[in-house]
């Protein structure tokens, strides 16, 4: 079959890799109908991130059940799933408690000696730990399929964010990043409840999309600008809730000091620029508290499924390209080049 591979910096190639197969009795293999290129898989395609010659990249995706091991008793060939971005045994303590992305099995899509995500099919490792059914006849409704897939990575991970920092009813949120996983976060934000969300981004493509999703207020600023438009929206107080959606330390900073005193910043930006942007002693004067990481996506997708199937959020607008899988290389020079948000994949 095809993948798509990595051999350096800039150097994204699709090539024949060898097909799936069932190696274990916990394993399934899924025919790829869906994928996507996300915005961390730029800073591999950058060279801040290193990644072996020839390893497979891409962590979203959804199709079909193609073959089952002897021991997967929740799925069958013809099924329609969708995998989060980190495989899970499903039994550990870890995910017992919701958080998969600590389980002892586990791993994501694309390491050393496992598929990407960005091929036509995926061995998955603890299929009925990993995966999450969808209706059949999603398949046919090109729009929801396409929002189905922003579940893989992007809408758990900006719900993860809103969790994280505390967003509730009536509450005020600042968003920090205007790329898909922060948009989500407004979409998760307004779901949650939010009275006014503030969406910091300079890309009005962009934040139309926020301003779509549920954003009240757009900051087009970034650093003391930004802090200063922020603390102007809200009579010199802040944010009860922050979500840094971007990883750096600019951001980092940004995100801190835009937040209300007794208030959250959720961050969920992969780290690459150092934790200098950490002002302990600012938090500690001010009782920020600092919450976040890698989002357990496998413990969101049923509740958002649920939310996605009856209308109330629809992500798909994130997805503004298309390419088949002979496209894939020039959909991360898009994104690289910010002329695309977010690259959806097509088998």
């Amino acid at each position: 079959m095809r993948a798509t591979v990595i051999h350096g910096p800039n150097d994204i190639r699709i090539e024949e890799v060898p097909d799936p197969s069932i190696r274990k009795p916990t394993d399934a293999v899924v025919r790829n109908v869906l994928a996507c290129i996300c915005g961390s898989d730029l800073w591999a395609y950058r060279g801040v991130a290193a990644r072996e010659v020839g390893q497979r990249i891409g962590h979203e995706f959804l199709g079909v059940v193609e073959s089952v091991g002897s021991e997967v008793r929740g799925f069958k060939p013809g099924d329609l799933v969708v995998a989060p971005f980190v495989w899970s045994d499903g039994v550990c303590e870890f995910c017992v408690e919701g958080l998969q992305t600590s389980c002892p099995h586990g791993g994501f899509w694309g390491s050393p000696g496992s598929d990407g995500g960005q091929g036509e099919a995926v061995r998955i490792p603890f299929a009925d730990g990993t995966l999450v059914q969808l209706p059949k006849d999603a398949a046919s409704d090109e729009r929801l399929l396409t929002a189905l897939l922003a579940l893989s990575d992007v809408m758990a991970t900006g719900h993860h964010a809103a969790l994280a920092a505390g967003v509730r009813p009536g509450s005020t949120v600042a968003v920090v990043g205007d790329g898909a996983v922060g948009l989500c976060g407004v979409l998760a934000a307004q779901r949650l409840g939010a009275e006014r969300i503030i969406a910091l981004g300079r890309h009005e493509a962009r934040t139309a999309i926020a301003q779509k999703f549920g954003a009240t207020d757009v900051v087009a600023a970034r650093g003391e600008e930004a802090v200063a438009a922020v603390k102007a929206l809200t009579g010199g107080v802040g944010a009860h809730a922050v979500l840094e959606a971007v990883g750096t330390e600019e951001s980092m900073r940004t995100a801190i000091s835009i937040t209300r005193d007794g208030g959250a910043v959720g961050y969920v930006g992969v780290p690459h620029g150092g934790s200098a942007g950490v002002d302990i002693g600012q938090m500690f004067d001010r009782n920020v508290a600092l919450r976040g990481g890698v989002a357990p996506a496998r413990a969101y997708i049923p509740e958002l499924l649920a939310d996605v199937l009856s209308g109330r959020i629809d992500p798909s607008p994130v997805f503004d390209a298309t390419v088949d899988l002979d496209g894939v290389p020039g959909g991360y020079r898009s994104m690289d080049e910010r002329t695309a948000l977010k690259v959806k994949i097509t088998f």
